[in-house]
């Protein structure tokens, strides 16, 4: 198993699963297959994906007639919206929005995802260009510095995946931006908003602009040092196959890679939040890790 993050940093150790993929290799999401392609080589298959989602207080949208906002500046005025209408009423403590603020890798998916729905590309492109230095990425980030102190806490700014969901699941927050483990962590029977919170794509940047999510997520790789190079590259498309994706997904609601797989009805049925993910993957973008070999 290899984290998508490390697989093309990792790829020269990697058997080229090119020809022996070349059959199921169109029914992954492409984004995912264009990360773990390096030098036109492919150096793995996807075993289970994982992107963000925008966590929304469904609940509190209804109470004031409020629909899941589409771009970011719809965001920051139904979030203030609520926020200062719920403050009056006596929620105190309630902010508007919250992520992951702090100086880490984290923070680098957000702003990715805030960057390309703008139309401001990936911040490193796939011919290694460095791209960020443009009018749409600059509009990104100075709509997210506004946020700081506003619809979100000033502490935001040492915000992880946890400090941003200890807020989300206590109620005290609207929106948050987060993985989807925190789905069924928030359903807990314990949980001040269990049954309370829906999941939508991560808003776009404008009109005519798509929403992009970072991939995450595992993948399998073979190792070119092995003596069973043809027997684990059998086992990875195993492991790869509709048919196990559909039981991971059913077993355990890991996320498929393979967008067929999601219309299953047994998976909607046993896993029902697993296939609102499928659109999300639909513009899901690599991290700039993913393009570190063209600045080589």
């Amino acid at each position: 198993m290899v984290d998508g993050v490390w697989a093309p940093q990792l790829a020269e150790s990697f058997v080229d699963l090119t020809e022996a993929a070349k059959a199921v290799v169109k029914d992954h999401f492409p984004s995912i297959i264009a990360s773990l392609t390096v030098d036109g080589k492919l150096i793995g298959l996807p075993m289970f994906a994982d992107a963000p989602a925008l966590f929304y207080r469904k609940d509190l949208l209804e109470k004031y007639g409020k629909p899941v906002p589409k771009t970011w500046s719809e965001l920051t005025t139904t979030a203030q919206d609520i926020q200062d209408k719920e403050r009056t009423a006596g929620t105190k403590d309630l902010w508007g929005f919250v992520f992951q603020g702090a100086p880490y890798e984290g923070l680098t998916c957000d702003a990715l995802e805030w960057v390309k729905s703008f139309g401001g590309g990936q911040i490193v492109e796939p011919d290694g260009k460095i791209s960020i230095n443009n009018p749409r990425a600059v509009a990104a980030l100075e709509l997210a510095r506004g946020w700081i102190g506003t619809i979100s806490p000033p502490g935001v700014l040492a915000y992880q995946e946890e400090e941003s969901r200890g807020v989300w699941q206590s109620g005290n927050a609207v929106f948050m931006r987060n993985w989807p483990y925190a789905v069924s962590l928030g359903n807990d029977a314990d949980s001040p908003i269990k049954g309370k919170f829906d999941v939508a794509q991560l808003p776009a940047g404008g009109t005519g602009e798509q929403s992009a999510a970072t991939i995450g997520g595992q993948d399998l790789a073979v190792s070119k040092f092995s003596k069973y190079t043809k027997e684990a590259t059998d086992l990875v498309l195993f492991m790869a196959s509709p048919e196990q994706e559909k039981f991971r997904a059913v077993d355990a609601g890991y996320l498929p890679t393979i967008p067929a797989v999601y219309d299953d009805p047994q998976i909607g049925k046993t896993q029902p939040i697993v296939p609102r993910w499928k659109a999300v993957f639909m513009t899901a973008v690599p991290r700039p890790s993913a393009h570190q070999e063209s600045l080589c």
